[in-house]
């Protein structure tokens, strides 16, 4: 299994280790948040559509096609009712000048198989554990 850690900053922040990088989260200053980071929630949508491009990267340097250009953009919408969850996200692709129209069909295939989207419709297992904190003598 991946491992990663995630520890209080204080307030609303933490700061989450990955792999020995730094991804700060925290909560936007109207929702009593100091925004010093996105939120937990855009970091799970910036997963799947960062995981939407790198797919379509690799699709466009297969077929010879410069990635350079590429870029997704995300949007979503939280759920109105209990549980709180995103309802809903829109990836919006835009390639290369010149992309070929044929190509359009398995790119959109390629892309819509990612393994965070895969991962979404086959949702993982979750199991939360709680620990004891260590005894303080003294």
């Amino acid at each position: 299994m991946s491992d990663m850690q995630v520890r209080s900053l204080g307030g609303d922040a933490f700061a989450v280790r990955i792999r020995g990088h730094l991804v700060v989260t925290d909560q936007p200053s109207d929702a009593g948040g100091q925004d010093a980071g996105p939120t937990p929630t855009e970091l799970f949508v910036a997963g799947l559509a960062s995981c939407a491009a790198f797919y379509a990267g690799r699709f466009l340097r297969r077929h010879d096609i410069a990635p350079d250009s590429l870029e997704v953009r995300a949007a979503f919408r939280m759920s109105g009712d209990r549980p709180a969850r995103v309802e809903e996200i829109t990836l919006q692709l835009d390639l290369p000048p010149g992309f070929p129209e044929h190509r359009r069909a398995a790119l959109l295939r390629v892309v819509d198989a990612c393994t965070v989207h895969n991962s979404l419709r086959e949702a993982p297992t979750v199991h939360v554990q709680v620990t004891r904190p260590a005894l303080v003598v003294g």
